[in-house]
């Protein structure tokens, strides 16, 4: 019987889904086991809903159960061509009905000033541009200078910690994680620090110095003995911590600047992309000291500057700010293809990082559309999907029930069967 009923439980799991909690789904993967996922869509077809949001953002959704959460910020920078008074900028943590898409709740906070004005790079993505986090009880976000936020399920704000107050031209991305009873959060542009705050009282419980120009997400790696390292990307180097104390372990070298996409593994290989001078790594997790020569499996002169990597099936897949979808074998960093994809708009295309599900990758651009390719060695195009949205799509998409969820600057959409 209660074999029987474990079954049973397993299989209503796997047909609702498994939630998205964080920024790129489980472990920061982007990837997901779901299947009948939809490969197109229009302003007309396949949309299940529709809802305007109360600001702006290049954040991306978390699901949790029939709730969304979401990030956005209002009262400045909402139009380039009048930004407005800065004294006006609020910061907001949306909940979302998922099956409807109404607003349940939305809590609001003033934004700690000074911000940096509303210019450059600052237009191409704002003042939300973190992806919350989830326990399953409590959401943590992360709003720069502002700092570190969490509420619970229902709305009530509980803290706030600042984890420093330091501003760039090109402001703040990375998105918190959590490990245990940690809140994680690279707060490089803030303060030079990765910090681990008590996700229950929001107390400072360590903090790593000396995090240059990074605006890496951090990742979780277990190793073989069960283990876990924390690692993060950031100028020159992959550094390796103690998720529990902060202690540094080993570092690697990596892309020399410009570190944005986030870390990814397959087992407790590491890959990293990014910079200028564009360079892709492996990097296996476990070692001490300076690992370059005995833990760096191989290093090659092609990289995402923007969004992140997938994994799979010992192929690793990238779509880049410029529109070239790259895929690698994982092995040994060998290019098995490289091409460029006709997308519309000017500069950067895609700053969305590629998602994978039932052998599908999808790609967000910033101004036009989305693009479905299939997994594999072969540059396979299966859709071309437009929403009719003149608003800029930043957020990386999110796989959830058979659904995706597409984040634009002004509307959040539901993709899928009704």
């Amino acid at each position: 019987m209660l074999r029987t009923l474990a079954v049973a439980t397993l299989m209503l799991t796997a047909l609702m889904g498994a939630d998205w909690t964080r920024f790129r789904g489980p472990g920061g993967s982007g990837v997901s086991a779901e299947k009948g996922l939809p490969t197109t869509w229009s302003a007309t077809e396949n949309v299940v809903w529709k809802t305007k949001m109360p600001g702006f953002g290049a954040s991306s959704p978390i699901t949790l159960g029939d709730n969304i959460f979401l990030t956005c910020y209002s009262g400045y920078g909402v139009d380039a061509d009048e930004p407005g008074d800065m004294e006006n900028l609020k910061h907001h943590m949306l909940c979302i009905d998922r099956k409807s898409g109404k607003i349940i709740w939305d809590a609001p906070s003033k934004a700690l000033l000074p911000e940096k004005e509303y210019s450059g790079m600052m237009k191409l993505h704002g003042y939300a541009s973190s992806t919350p986090v989830t326990d399953g009880k409590n959401v943590y976000a992360f709003f720069g200078r502002s700092g570190v936020r969490a509420y619970t399920i229902d709305g009530k704000k509980l803290w706030t910690t600042e984890v420093g107050t330091r501003l760039h031209g090109w402001g703040s991305s990375n998105s918190p994680i959590l490990a245990d009873n940690l809140v994680i959060v690279n707060a490089s542009i803030e303060s030079s620090s990765l910090v681990a705050l008590n996700k229950a009282t929001g107390e400072e419980v360590w903090r790593a110095e000396e995090i240059d120009a990074s605006w890496s997400t951090p990742l979780l790696v277990e190793l073989p003995d069960g283990k876990k390292e924390l690692a993060v990307s950031i100028r020159n180097k992959v550094l390796g911590f103690d998720p529990a104390t902060g202690k540094k372990l080993w570092e690697c070298e990596s892309v020399q600047d410009y570190v944005c996409p986030i870390l990814i593994a397959n087992g407790d290989i590491i890959y990293a992309s990014g910079g200028r001078r564009p360079l892709t790594i492996a990097v296996r997790a476990g070692g001490r000291g300076d690992v370059t020569e005995t833990h760096r499996l191989w290093a090659v002169k092609t990289a995402t500057k923007v969004p992140s990597l997938l994994y799979n099936d010992g192929l690793l897949h990238w779509v880049n700010e410029k529109g070239y979808a790259v895929c690698l074998s994982a092995a040994d960093g060998e290019v098995i293809y490289k091409d460029r994809l006709s997308i519309e708009g000017r500069g950067d295309r895609v700053y969305a990082s590629a998602v994978l599900a039932d052998g599908k990758i999808y790609i967000v651009s910033r101004t036009g559309g989305t693009i479905v390719l299939a997994a594999g060695k072969e540059l396979k195009e299966l859709a071309r999907n437009d929403l009719g949205d003149e608003s800029v799509f930043n957020g990386t998409p999110v796989i959830s029930n058979g659904q995706l969820l597409l984040r634009s600057d002004e509307y959040l959409y539901c993709i899928g069967k009704k």
